[in-house]
């Protein structure tokens, strides 16, 4: 096997890699959530609750299974919903079958928000992030996040597929 890839400590190319990686990624995420917010009024964060309430049966998912798909402490889960629903975006129930579980229901408001702000959002995607690659970058980057998903044994669930 490969020397190099079982040192203790990663390179100085390996090293400049992940930072040149990390960087980017950064500045994408920075510039695609200024434009959503610019464009729709929604955070990134918004986008992401409402993406996964608008692909739920019903639109309405338990909080701590909402909390699970896209990857947020419940604390800060429980912190932004009530910023939602300050805006109406969402509604919390308590569950039908649990005393202590509670219910995040996406509203017509959240619905249409979600939608308004999807159209904006996914042309950035494409300019800002398909539009830099070719075809073939594409794919040699689909495969190269499979392999990071499957070492970092991520589930098959991508929470915020779409975008």
């Amino acid at each position: 096997m490969d020397q190099q890839r079982h040192r203790s400590a990663p390179t100085r190319p390996q090293l400049d890699v992940w930072r040149d990686y990390i960087e980017t990624a950064d500045v994408l995420r920075s510039r695609l959530g200024a434009r959503l917010l610019s464009e729709s009024s929604l955070s990134s964060g918004d986008y992401q609750v409402l993406l996964a309430l608008s692909e739920a049966s019903g639109h309405t998912l338990r909080s701590s299974e909402l909390a699970t798909r896209i990857r947020w402490e419940r604390s800060r889960l429980s912190h932004h919903l009530g910023r939602m629903e300050n805006r109406e975006l969402i509604r919390r129930v308590a569950c039908a079958d649990d005393v202590h579980g509670v219910d995040v229901v996406l509203t017509d408001v959240g619905l249409a928000s979600f939608r308004n702000g999807s159209v904006p959002h996914l042309r950035a995607v494409k300019e800002l992030f398909v539009d830099a690659l070719s075809d073939d970058q594409l794919t040699a980057l689909e495969d190269i996040v499979a392999a990071l998903r499957r070492h970092l044994r991520l589930d098959d669930h991508r929470p915020g597929q779409t975008a």
